[in-house]
């Protein structure tokens, strides 16, 4: 081989090897910068559910916790409204009261929603908006919702995203039937997006504690809700067990969002916050029927 041809030759070959290092380095520092942690599903009352998503969401803000998901159930079941709205219009106060359903006011917008504690699983993702790569609410809205599109994928069943509308917050449809809504609060360039994936849904219960204005009897919303929500046990025609839709949904996130999570717990930070915001926050009337907090 003529000495500049083989020069030539050397010189692609030595930028091939350029090229292919600086890849795997742009590789490991994408891995690296993509962990997240996971918190274990755990079921826990409505107001330290609450005081828990608050208290990841400022430690993160103060940068002193990595991009964090977890999963969540909720004992005894519960009513949690929005953080803009008004209780009396939203709940059956007295029905909730009756039989033991605990009422939550959330920090993130969107409206009321009833939290079964055997039909659903939350979610609540708290992260850098950056990290996500999403440029407005939407994006925000789209880029999470996509972990659950794949966890639902993983057991079979196609679902679509509803941007929502001046009304209804973003949320995801099964066949035209709304499956799973979210809620979301901004924060110095932190989101914390938490929400529901219905497993099974007993909509009598759920319209005996929320409040439809336009109806007169609880049948009457029931009838019409029959036609606009669903659940994973709808879809499937049979029972699943929530260990794994659990699964589905962490398999789901790391795969939509190219992330890996390394399981975590809160830091003794976290902790602590979390007791003085179940405490002065979450569990008193103040903030639950009026909206206000000395912590806000």
């Amino acid at each position: 081989m003529p000495w500049k041809h083989a020069h030539a030759h050397i010189n692609r070959l030595s930028h091939t090897h350029i090229f292919k290092h600086n890849l795997k380095l742009r590789n490991l520092q994408m891995t690296v910068m993509s962990n997240w942690r996971l918190l274990k599903l755990e079921t826990h009352n409505a107001y330290i559910n609450m005081a828990i998503d608050e208290a990841i969401l400022r430690t993160k803000i103060e940068n002193l916790v990595p991009d964090t998901i977890r999963f969540y159930r909720w004992k005894p079941s519960a009513v949690s409204i929005g953080k803009f709205q008004n209780i009396k219009k939203e709940v059956h106060i007295e029905n909730c009261r009756k039989h033991g359903v605990d009422i939550v006011r959330r920090i993130t917008g969107g409206g009321t929603v009833y939290h079964d504690a055997q039909g659903e699983i939350t979610y609540s993702v708290v992260t850098n908006k950056k990290d996500l790569k999403a440029e407005n609410i939407t994006a925000v809205y789209t880029r999470i919702y996509n972990g659950i599109t794949e966890a639902l994928k993983i057991l079979g069943i196609d679902a679509d995203f509803s941007e929502g509308n001046t009304k209804t917050c973003p949320n995801l449809t099964v066949k035209g039937k709304k499956i799973s809504g979210s809620a979301q609060t901004h924060k110095i360039g932190v989101v914390l997006q938490h929400g529901t994936l219905l497993v099974d849904v007993d909509l009598e219960k759920m319209f005996t504690f929320l409040r439809v204005p336009w109806t007169r009897t609880c049948m009457e919303v029931v009838n019409v809700a029959k036609n606009k929500i669903t659940s994973i046990k709808k879809e499937f025609g049979k029972n699943i067990s929530i260990e794994e839709v659990n699964q589905a949904l962490v398999e789901g996130f790391q795969k939509a969002l190219s992330i890996k999570f390394e399981d975590g717990e809160l830091t003794a930070y976290e902790s602590a916050l979390v007791e003085k915001l179940h405490k002065e926050k979450y569990s008193t009337d103040e903030w639950n029927l009026q909206g206000k907090s000395s912590l806000d």
